[in-house]
């Protein structure tokens, strides 16, 4: 198994925030990448069918989370990513994917779509990813920490009904890709939890 101190090479500063190269040198570099994805948020006794229509818009981010490749920190003004990996989308439809996946798994809507093409919805749930990325200072194990702040809002007059800032962090058990990727689940399975919860209780 690879471990952040092979796979991370010489990092680069975040003025370099183009999210859209590897910031690594790696041989090989033409051969597919390993590509991760995580879970939503699953809810067994969820009840079937609903009311009401909602829209999970695609996250708001800023350049260095804007892509399908997985952020490490090194330290507060340093950003790489992962050679050898990805996410299977980018990160901003990553996290609309999760939020709509889980949203329809919970029940309590009668439809969660991804854009409102064709349709009239009830609430719309915008997102601003703030963070979502591995924190891995030299000498200390990866921390995962993902952020985003969730605003919902009424079509029927526009009005913003509730805005709630979501933070978790996880602890990767090592080094090793394949748990630091485990620990980005962790993380966001806190937050989807959380934002279900808050979603249903405002979609009023």
């Amino acid at each position: 198994m690879k471990t952040l101190s092979r796979l991370i090479a010489p990092v680069v500063a975040l003025s370099l925030l183009s999210g859209c190269a590897a910031v690594t040198r790696v041989s090989g570099a033409a051969e597919p990448l390993n590509s991760f994805t995580l879970a939503p948020a699953t809810y067994p006794n969820a009840p079937v069918g609903g009311s009401g229509h909602i829209v999970i818009e695609e996250a708001s981010t800023s350049g260095a989370l804007a892509t399908d490749r997985i952020l490490i920190k090194p330290s507060r003004v340093q950003a790489a990513y992962l050679p050898e990996s990805r996410w299977t989308d980018p990160a901003p439809v990553l996290v609309q994917t999760l939020l709509l996946s889980s949203l329809q798994n919970a029940g309590g809507f009668r439809l969660v779509a991804r854009d409102a093409k064709g349709l009239q919805p009830d609430f719309t749930l915008m997102t601003e990813l703030r963070d979502f990325q591995a924190e891995a200072p030299a000498g200390a194990a990866p921390v995962v920490k993902v952020g985003m702040t969730l605003t919902l809002i009424r079509e029927a007059d526009r009005r913003i009904l509730a805005t709630r800032r979501l933070d978790a962090s996880a602890a990767a058990a090592s080094d090793g890709t394949a748990d630091v990727v485990v620990a980005f689940d962790a993380a966001t399975s806190q937050i989807l939890g959380q934002a279900v919860a808050w979603v249903q209780s405002n979609a009023r």
